[in-house]
């Protein structure tokens, strides 16, 4: 009886640890996120999701499928799509009786709660696996920066679904491999299905390299009852979507593709990741050197399934190629690190491979928590921006629509607080504005700057920083910035602002100029 209350605590101290760990990396940035008493969100397309979370809530059971409120006035058919909006909406229902804000409260939570969730059932599933070196599978899912950015307090993006989503869908794979199971197939067919619903392009990617590997080398396991039953559950999911969403991606114009590779090129997430890069030992620790040894000699004992080898291949190319895989990499790379650590016969120095692969991983949390004083006063300059740009938009709210032009990357947050409409947006699908807003700060005539203004019907102009703004709107039109262009003029000197230009109000970061007619 005192050996079974032994385990049984065990038990649940492994489990409070390993949800608080997985808890308080998610939530590191909380200072960025509530400030004066306020939410903010971390990424410009946060604002956006929740933008279509504010009209989902004010008009319930509505299906978002096109956007007013950036690209003005075209709008856009965005590639977000209604699970992540209803899980937000849901989760804020529940927080309504506990504060005025559940709305933005539920938005920025959201990331760490489904973190929450995955884990939990990692833990479970770990816990069946019966390996000896699971516990390094968790750790690397609590403690991976990569992993936490995906699911970070204050962004609600539908990466941090789509992570739990695959995670599933890659256990039950790793399951059906194992064994026959009707209830695994049933998990392996909605959670691909439901992961095409929130994104066709990591998911479309990892699905078609799984059916590529079982056809080629078996297609009895294509047909098999548990995996038959698989087809019909994702094909079902997908249909659902087919009818709820209604639409279909869509690419840039042939002329605005120029454009379209110039912005691509200013997006971080999107840059290439070089072999020798210190990043990869932040992200997965130092286990990542001799991962390649490892999976060798555990393919060779099949203690790892071929096809994850395969993923584990493409998800690491594909994370050189796009940081954004990193999140899918990562995952892949926790579910095989036990495969990979059985060939060690020793527990003891398998145990100390795993301490001094995470020295990598703790030192940059440690630089996170505990940064320079650099790094702090960078923090405190953003989230001063963050509160003022803010204001500066909250001043733009009324009833009428009176539409705004300011830098892409903040127009989705300037839309969100003033309740209207921008120019620009941070997705592809908002191109259009994107190289419009480009060239009115690059302006160095007044008539071209007003012609944008008459052709967006644009009301007011919120002026930033202008050496980022020129910067930025030189890469995306591809011609070199002046030092007359019109940003300059608005950040610098508001008082030689063309006629059309009247400045309404201005603060540190923000200077606001009202539209003559």
């Amino acid at each position: 009886m005192i050996r079974s209350g032994a385990r049984w605590l065990a038990i649940v101290a492994e489990f409070v640890i390993f949800g608080t760990l997985i808890l308080a990396t998610r939530c590191a940035n909380y200072q960025d996120v509530f400030l004066g008493g306020q939410i903010y969100f971390v990424d410009a397309d946060c604002y956006s999701r929740m933008t279509r979370v504010r009209m989902i809530a004010q008009h319930p059971w509505t299906v978002v499928r096109h956007h007013d409120f950036e690209n003005y006035a075209a709008g856009t058919i965005p590639h977000t799509t209604a699970p992540l909006d209803y899980v937000i909406v849901g989760w804020a229902r529940l927080l309504q009786p506990f504060t005025a804000q559940s709305l933005d409260l539920a938005g920025a939570t959201i990331s760490p709660l489904l973190a929450l969730c995955g884990g939990w059932f990692l833990w479970w599933w770990s816990r069946r696996f019966g390996s000896p070196y699971r516990g390094m599978t968790l750790l690397l899912y609590a403690l991976s920066p990569i992993v936490a950015h995906g699911t970070a307090l204050g962004r609600p993006d539908h990466q941090a679904l789509l992570i739990v989503l695959l995670l599933f869908a890659l256990v039950a794979e790793w399951e059906l491999l194992a064994r026959t199971s009707c209830g695994w197939a049933v998990v392996s067919g909605s959670s691909w299905g439901m992961a095409l619903w929130v994104s066709v392009y990591e998911p479309l990617v990892l699905l078609s390299a799984l059916l590529a590997f079982h056809a080629f080398r078996s297609r009895k396991e294509l047909t098999a009852r548990p995996r038959r039953i698989a087809w019909f559950v994702l094909a079902g999911v997908v249909l659902l979507a087919g009818l709820v969403e209604r639409r279909w991606p869509h690419l840039p114009e042939p002329a605005l593709r120029p454009f379209f590779a110039n912005w691509l090129a200013t997006l971080e997430e999107l840059k290439a990741v070089g072999l020798t890069n210190q990043i990869w030992l932040h992200w997965f620790g130092g286990l990542i050197l001799i991962a390649p040894i490892l999976t060798f000699l555990a393919l060779k004992r099949r203690a790892i399934p071929p096809v994850f080898v395969l993923l584990l291949g493409l998800t690491f190319l594909l994370t050189i190629w796009q940081p954004r895989w990193g999140y899918f990499f990562a995952i892949v790379f926790a579910l095989t690190i036990p495969a990979q650590l059985e060939i060690v016969r020793r527990s003891g120095l398998g145990w100390l491979i795993v301490t001094i692969a995470l020295i990598p991983v703790l030192q940059d949390w440690d630089e996170q928590v505990w940064p320079n004083d650099q790094a702090l006063t960078r923090r405190a300059e953003n989230r001063i921006e963050a509160v003022e740009w803010r204001a500066a938009a909250t001043s733009l709210a009324g009833r009428q629509r009176q539409p705004l032009l300011a830098p892409w990357w903040l127009s989705p947050a300037a839309a969100y607080w003033s309740n209207q409409p921008a120019i620009a947006g941070s997705s592809h699908e908002s191109l259009v504005g994107i190289v419009e807003s480009a060239r009115f700060f690059l302006a160095t005539q007044p008539d071209d700057a007003h012609q944008v203004l008459r052709r967006c019907g644009v009301k007011w102009v919120l002026a930033y920083d202008s050496d980022r703004v020129a910067q930025n709107s030189a890469e995306i039109l591809g011609i070199p910035s002046s030092g007359n262009s019109l940003c300059v003029t608005l950040d610098r000197s508001p008082s030689r602002a063309p006629a059309f230009l009247v400045l309404a109000g201005e603060n540190s970061t923000c200077k606001v100029y009202r539209v003559r007619d």
